[in-house]
């Protein structure tokens, strides 16, 4: 009967324990993590009789959980993944939405600008017209500012983001070091702690969303974990932890830090998965070069309206002012070079723009090691050339002998061994541009020379107004003026054979030559400057060049047609007094659709307008919107999978668990009637002796 009542007792603890199992998995079927638990029976050691060996009950041999470190893991991965797709599109979505916006974007007001321009161009004299041009130029820089403060702002939200995340990635690995710590001592009896395992997987899943991680498990069931390249942020107990500092090259674009006790290491660039991964692949893929973009597109834009401005005549007969402040100024050029943190001089050089045309949107590393300058272009990690004196300035140009458009002064203090310098030359384009100009009368729309037929000419040549193909900017009017004198004119010499030839190369007034297309003078074998041959009855272009003493040399472009007679004349005068002419109007107008921008000077035919420069910046965020869309898509659909697949292993059914509920009911009924029998036997057989 004893026999009978330990095995009804062994039934008992084993059914009351199968039931505080099934009761746990059911008050944490929503507990984030919980993996299913059961428990695993074998019999007890039988005992012999006479008849062979008598059973004597049940017992416990283990609570496990329904786990599988694969479908963990592939979890982990997944979550790490999709967490890194949502936070660099959910950056790329408002990204995409202000640069496209009908009513954010930078296409409206160009085409504002220049519809104004086109609108001058038709009535240069007319005032109103010319204030409206100087109020959307105005219109269009406040839009390059704004944008550029919306960029600076999404700038500033990544850096808040990344110290956020940061945070919770440090508290997360300090509570994994401490599971691990404890999980070692639980596990020190031979037996799992199934509910700390549990908690520290869906503490390193949640890790996993700020950061992507790589999982070891140890002998002592710890893990150590690591993050990018294999530094050890959690090892057994030992926790170390990330820091967002300022970056040194850029104080605004903060960078982070691997500390493990008293030494640090950068890993920004070594970071991937998870949210932090994804801000940091925004900023380098997409926000850092649009900025760099949209700064080159208004560097461009200033530069060409204010050197073709620079090139004609206002309703005064002056040199045209500048529409655009001069983003050469001091204070502007030093912004643009950042001394690295830890620099030994105070050295602080000027980078000043000497090409928008050939600027990338790129940024740049100056090293100087104590005899030479090594300046490396951080977009593709090219080495450039580097021209100039110690002292400068200096010039760059890329293995393909491009130049990079700009130059680096380095002022009174040179840099000592071992600085460091960020050039960012197109990176505050967009927020420094500014309207200077306040006098719509200074708009330069006339040309600064003009041509005419003698009227007295027997033939029917004629000649068309002169285009100044080249010229110092700004012009200078003492020169025009000199060059011009009275007139500077031209003399036709008919020959038998169908053409005919202007004023003879030596007759022409001191400073003045026939050059060709290149600029080149026209000269014969022995060096003697030469007149053109030209056609009667056709079209002919001719240019002339005025060398001025000291200063620039101005080139002229004309055309002469029809057939002109032998003494025929023809003139080219300054333009006193232009008033309705709008020749240099429409030159500023013409420059919507030149290309002006990333113009490579080996390469005819490329670069862009300035609508156009804009466009294959909005396309190439709205390629890669596209993409993170799809790649959200595809990263979520693969974290439910995984999802689904952890939890149909370790997930708590409750039909399953209420099924149990009852067996394991009728298991504890059934033992205690076995105890219930070993009673009546023990009575019964007490009685008889009585």
């Amino acid at each position: 009967m004893a026999d009978l009542l330990n095995i009804g007792l062994s039934g008992l603890s084993a059914s009351k324990s199968q039931l505080s199992i099934t009761g746990h998995n059911i008050s944490n079927v929503n507990t984030p993590g919980f993996s299913r638990q059961d428990a695993s029976q074998a019999t007890r050691t039988p005992q012999f009789s006479g008849a062979g060996y008598v059973g004597s009950g049940t017992t416990l041999v283990e609570i496990r959980r329904s786990y599988s470190e694969f479908l963990t893991s592939q979890l982990r991965s997944s979550t790490s993944l999709s967490s890194d797709v949502e936070a660099y599109k959910s950056q790329i979505d408002q990204l995409d939405s202000l640069l496209a916006g009908s009513t954010t974007g930078i296409t409206p007001a160009l085409q504002k600008f220049f519809s104004a321009l086109q609108t001058a161009a038709e009535d240069p004299a007319n005032i109103p017209a010319r204030q409206l041009v100087l109020a959307e130029a105005e219109g269009l820089a406040r839009r390059f500012n704004t944008v550029s403060d919306r960029l600076t702002e999404q700038n500033n939200f990544t850096n808040k983001q990344m110290a956020a995340v940061t945070d919770q990635v440090n508290r997360l690995a300090g509570s994994i070091g401490s599971l691990n710590n404890a999980i070692a001592i639980a596990s020190a009896n031979g037996q799992k702690p199934n509910d700390l395992l549990d908690k520290r997987d869906e503490a390193v899943r949640q890790l996993s969303t700020y950061i992507g991680v790589t999982v070891t498990p140890q002998d002592d069931n710890s893990f150590n974990i690591s993050v990018g390249t294999g530094q050890p942020l959690v090892v057994g107990s030992t926790v170390s932890r990330l820091e967002i500092v300022p970056g040194q090259g850029d104080p605004n674009r903060h960078e982070i830090q691997f500390v493990s006790g008293s030494s640090r290491q950068g890993i920004t660039s070594q970071i991937t998965g998870g949210e932090l991964g994804g801000l940091i692949r925004y900023r380098s893929e997409v926000l850092d070069s649009t900025m760099n973009s949209l700064g080159r597109l208004a560097l461009a834009v200033s530069d060409q309206v204010n050197t073709q401005l620079g090139q004609g005549l206002d309703l005064k007969g002056q040199v045209g002012k500048a529409l655009f402040g001069d983003f050469n100024a001091p204070a502007l050029a030093q912004l643009r070079v950042t001394a690295f943190a830890g620099n030994s001089s105070n050295a602080q050089p000027l980078l000043n723009i000497t090409n928008s045309s050939a600027l990338t949107v790129s940024d740049y590393l100056m090293e100087y090691d104590g005899t030479a300058y090594k300046v490396r272009r951080l977009s593709d990690n090219q080495t450039m050339t580097v021209s100039g004196a110690p002292s400068g300035p200096l010039s760059f140009t890329d293995k393909d002998g491009r130049d990079q458009g700009f130059q680096v002064e380095l002022g009174s203090a040179l840099p000592a061994a071992g600085d460091k310098f960020s050039l960012q030359p197109t990176r505050r384009g967009a927020a420094d541009v500014r309207v200077t100009l306040d006098q719509a009368d200074q708009l330069a729309f006339a040309a600064v020379a003009s041509g005419q037929s003698n009227l007295q000419n027997a033939g029917t040549g004629a000649i068309s107004q002169p285009d100044m193909a080249s010229a110092p900017s700004p012009i200078d009017l003492n020169d025009l003026k000199m060059a011009f004198g009275s007139g500077l004119n031209l003399t036709a010499t008919a020959n038998s054979d169908g053409t005919f030839a202007l004023t003879d190369a030596g007759s022409l007034p001191t400073g003045w030559a026939y050059v060709d297309a290149k600029g080149d003078p026209l000269v014969d074998g022995s060096g003697n400057p030469l007149s053109p041959v030209l056609q009667s009855g056709t079209t002919n272009t001719v240019r002339l060049a005025y060398t001025a003493t000291p200063g620039g040399t101005y080139q002229f472009d004309f055309n002469v047609s029809g057939r002109p007679q032998t003494n025929d004349s023809f003139s080219l005068t300054y333009n006193q007094g232009g008033v309705s002419d709008n020749r240099n109007a429409l030159k500023l107008v013409d420059l919507q659709t030149k290309q002006t921008v990333g113009v490579d000077a080996g390469s005819a035919g490329s670069g862009f307008s300035f609508t156009d420069g804009y466009g294959e910046l909005v396309e190439r965020v709205g390629t890669l919107t596209a993409q993170a869309r799809m790649d959200s898509e595809a990263t979520g659909a693969i974290l439910k999978q995984a999802t689904d697949n952890r939890d149909s292993l370790s997930a708590v059914n409750l039909d399953e668990e209420a099924a149990n509920l009852i067996k394991f009911e009728q298991y504890y009924n059934a033992s205690a009637q076995i105890i219930q029998v070993a009673r009546s036997l023990f009575d019964t057989l007490i009685n008889t002796f009585r």
